[in-house]
């Protein structure tokens, strides 16, 4: 089983994270920019606050967008935003880090500021 909804089948509630990464993310003209490269996840709630987005196959080519700009598009195959391509690529540098620590308030700030995330979506 591929795991992809069909027109008979409803879309699935849960997803694994490993079914996630390398998934195609695509701009709001649905044009594919990138690859989810991995999850950023609270660890208390649960919640996943951030994707990486990889472009590449190298780490300077990667960058966080908040994962509540995404949204699974079954025609696409893929998470579809309204972010465009140039917006991703002048995100805050710090996200291309490997080692970067998420939990810094002033990095998730600047990086929720960048997209313009109303504080409901924000993550904890």
């Amino acid at each position: 089983m591929d795991g992809k909804a069909n027109s008979t089948r409803p879309s699935r509630a849960f997803i694994e994270s490993d079914r996630v990464e390398g998934t195609g993310v695509y701009s709001p003209d649905g044009r594919r920019m990138g690859n989810i490269k991995r999850l950023i996840i609270e660890k208390v709630s649960g919640r996943i606050a951030y994707v990486v987005i990889s472009f590449g196959e190298t780490s300077d080519s990667a960058h966080a967008l908040p994962w509540g700009k995404l949204n699974y598009d079954h025609n696409l195959g893929g998470y579809h935003t309204d972010i465009t391509e140039i917006q991703l690529q002048k995100a805050p540098a710090f996200a291309r880090q490997e080692d970067h620590d998420w939990s810094d308030l002033k990095g998730r700030d600047e990086l929720d500021a960048h997209y313009d995330i109303p504080p409901h979506m924000r993550a904890i």
